[in-house]
């Protein structure tokens, strides 16, 4: 059995049955599996356009409308270049994949001011710090995050089967741009994870024996493996405590744990650990990757960790290196001490 069905393109084959538009999208974005928070977007944005066009159709729209509407989100709401690429995708996605309908590739809008921010970095003490007043599973979690480079969603949707003790790494699978990539397992924590997947196991084992075991599945792999679902591998590496109804097929599965829980411990133990930085899940990735660059790792190789299609986006990371400014002199320091006359 393959442990993941093979990716296919999003070429449009698939014609929606329903009659209502808003209906068409979501099933067109469940035929090709985008994620809950995907199809959630895409809906806001495309509702929203049709009322800032005092719902007309969009079949009855075109270059014009859409550039009006995305100007309107940079010039009147002020919002981000990336919330502009979002709406922007929503709507090609809604002309291309529900209406079948030429979407213009040399639409031009105003285009959102991208404002150069450089992350927030934690130095090494400050990462130690904040690991030490986290605990149990929260504190493996942020460990891992900040072991591997993971994003929050990718550190909860791991599962047993990505994780290779033998050679100290894991598998993102679907990552960011829905790539696979391979990432670092460190030594030092795999003692603890090796205790945790064993405490897992039981929850799991006693699922099985309620008739409970089930977890759910990427693509079409479900219907095609339909015992998969209740395998050990393919189940979460942080399982929920709790079962719950799968809201679009209301099957009861076992999910994995609610991110907010981890971003909560995160917030509490900057503040327990005394750190005066905004520090998110996020900035574990952020301080991987300026760590790595400072201890000498070759930027293409943590581009690689990171999953980052561009090294450009990697190269931010050289601006916030710590590693020569400590025989750097402020120039105030070199004034000699005032004397008075």
């Amino acid at each position: 059995m393959p442990i993941y069905p093979p990716k296919v393109k999003n070429e449009r084959t698939f014609q929606p049955q329903s009659v209502r538009l808003m209906d068409q999208v979501s099933e067109v974005m469940r035929f090709y599996h985008y994620g809950r928070r995907t199809e959630e977007a895409y809906t806001y944005w495309i509702k929203d356009f049709i009322s800032y066009h005092q719902k007309r159709h969009p079949k009855d729209m075109a270059k014009a409308e859409i550039e009006t509407y995305l100007s309107h989100l940079a010039v009147n709401k002020n919002v981000a270049a990336s919330t502009q690429n979002q709406a922007f995708n929503a709507l090609r996605f809604l002309y291309k994949q529900v209406l079948n309908l030429p979407f213009a590739d040399e639409i031009a809008p105003i285009r959102s001011k991208k404002p150069v921010r450089l992350p927030v970095v934690l130095s090494q003490n400050e990462v130690s710090r904040l690991l030490a007043n986290m605990s149990d599973e929260s504190r493996l979690m942020a460990s891992m995050m900040y072991g591997g480079g993971l994003r929050l969603m990718e550190l909860l949707r791991l599962r047993v089967q990505d994780i290779d003790f033998d050679n100290g790494y894991l598998t993102v699978r679907s990552g960011k741009g829905d790539k696979d990539r391979t990432t670092l397992l460190p030594t030092s924590i795999q003692g603890q994870l090796q205790a945790h997947l064993k405490h897992v196991r039981k929850t799991f084992e006693q699922d099985v024996c309620d008739g409970h075991a089930n977890v759910w599945l990427p693509g079409a792999l479900a219907k095609k493996y339909p015992s998969a679902a209740k395998s050990w591998e393919w189940q979460y590496v942080f399982p929920s405590k709790v079962l719950s109804k799968d809201p679009q097929t209301g099957e009861v599965r076992r999910h994995h744990v609610n991110e907010s829980g981890l971003q909560k411990a995160i917030r509490g133990a900057r503040q327990k650990a005394g750190i005066n930085k905004r520090v998110t899940s996020h900035t574990l990735r952020h301080s991987f990757a300026t760590h790595l660059l400072e201890s000498g790792t070759n930027i293409r190789v943590v581009q690689k960790l990171l999953g980052h299609k561009d090294v450009k986006t990697t190269e931010i990371y050289t601006h916030v290196l710590q590693q020569n400014l400590g025989a750097v002199v402020s120039p105030l320091d070199m004034l000699g001490s005032p004397t008075s006359e």
